[in-house]
């Protein structure tokens, strides 16, 4: 591999350092403890989990909408790039903006999450398709999973920070944690800007023979392309096929990403048991999504997701029984084992089987498929709860989705999938 090829597949993979600081310090980290205990002070356990279910939900939502389009508009116009630095523009300047926010006032709080997570949701579907333009062949496994084990190493160190200003903020002059997690949303804001310039910078997208036609020419041409791929995907069974398995799953492995704070919340566990528990997970990530690129390699990338999907089964199984702190802390390293792997080994298993020359459409239809998949899952966690009463039967019915997602696996043919695109 040349060094201009390393450069661009380490500015590529730096993007994930950049953008999983707000998947991990503001997603999954301080905004479903700070929304529960400072913006919906006053409101039951419930309510706020239904509230923060909903709005992952809506910003999905929004995604699902856009996603196939927003794929094939790049394709047209080869604006991978472009349409990825404004969605992160959108993310930065939403993530930044909660810093304002003041107590108790939740709808604003859930505006600005809203409109931050559907930059860094679109924002993921033209980074997933610049795959195709930084690596290729088996070495797609690595790179992807270099990716994911960059996303874990970067978010877990700007974490780490966050939970220590939290922990002790007058060491840094400070008043108190809730001023501390205020400015935990304004460091992440310039982490992600910061981080993600080496892409824009570095990265060469590959020209397409419709690059630099006009706007409204490329919006024609966009929604006569999703029709089209639409129709190939009648015809690209094993794509479709895929597609439906991996919605099943990665609903349970998004949940499980979007809810397990506050599902720990629920049960009693102390916030700090939760982060610290988080931030293991970063950290054990790091070298097990290097390691599940390797063995994507060695092994196949399905195998791998075979492997992955079986571990998060148990695990689902496990936390809907756990009663200790120390439990939680044990799932979290479990989950770190694995959450990278499946991820990775996902993304670098379908680039294989798609058209290269339609990669930003196709990956349309990947994250429009996962975001589908969380507008589910925490609606499901949120609804069980409250008709139940239990968020022990909430996180238990995720384990249907990973149960349904392996059995569809098992039918899809990745020789059949290659010869199938290779022909178009």
């Amino acid at each position: 591999m040349s060094r201009p090829e390393r450069r661009q597949i380490f500015a590529w993979a730096l993007y994930d350092w950049a953008n999983s600081a707000f998947a991990v310090t503001i997603m999954a980290g301080f905004f479903p403890v700070f929304f529960k205990q400072y913006w919906s002070s006053g409101s039951s356990a419930v309510q706020s989990t239904f509230h923060l279910g909903a709005a992952n939900s809506a910003a999905s939502l929004v995604v699902v909408i856009l996603a196939p389009l927003l794929g094939s508009f790049a394709d047209q116009g080869g604006g991978k790039k472009r349409l990825l630095l404004l969605f992160t523009l959108l993310g930065v300047l939403a993530t930044a903006a909660l810093f304002l926010v003041g107590e108790g006032e939740w709808r604003s709080a859930l505006g600005l999450y809203v409109l931050a997570t559907i930059g860094f949701s679109a924002g993921i579907v033209f980074y997933d398709a610049l795959l195709v333009d930084v690596s290729a062949g088996r070495r797609l496994d690595f790179v992807s999973g270099l990716g994911y084990a960059c996303g874990y190493l970067g978010g877990g160190l700007l974490f780490a920070f966050c939970v220590g200003l939290t922990l002790h903020p007058h060491w840094f002059g400070l008043p108190d944690a809730a001023g501390a997690v205020r400015w935990s949303f304004l460091l992440t804001a310039g982490w992600w800007a910061l981080f993600s310039l080496p892409l824009f910078l570095l990265v060469r997208e590959r020209v397409s023979p419709r690059a630099g036609i006009g706007l409204l020419q490329s919006g024609r041409a966009a929604l006569r392309q999703l029709a089209g791929t639409l129709a190939e995907l009648r015809r690209l069974r094993v794509v479709a096929l895929f597609l439906l398995s991996y919605w099943l799953y990665i609903d349970g492995v998004d949940t499980i990403i979007k809810m397990a704070v506050d599902y720990g919340m629920a049960l009693g566990f102390d916030s700090g048991d939760l982060m610290l528990a988080l931030l293991l997970t970063q950290f054990v990530g790091f070298p097990a999504a290097l390691l599940f690129g390797l063995l994507g390699e060695r092994i196949g990338a399905k195998r791998g997701i075979y492997i992955a999907i079986g571990v998060y089964f148990g695990v689902v199984i496990w936390a809907s029984r756990m009663e200790s702190a120390w439990e939680f802390y044990a799932l979290a390293v479990v989950i770190g084992l694995v959450q990278g792997g499946i991820q990775s080994l996902s993304r670098s298993f379908y680039a294989r089987i798609i058209p290269t020359d339609k990669a930003g459409e196709f990956f349309g239809f990947y994250n429009m498929l996962g975001r589908f998949a969380a507008i589910f899952g925490p609606l499901l966690m949120g609804w069980v709860g409250v008709l139940s009463g239990s968020p022990r039967l909430s996180i238990l019915a995720v384990a249907l989705l990973f149960a349904l997602g392996l059995l569809l696996l098992l039918f899809v043919d990745e020789e059949k999938g290659r010869r199938m695109a290779r022909s178009l």
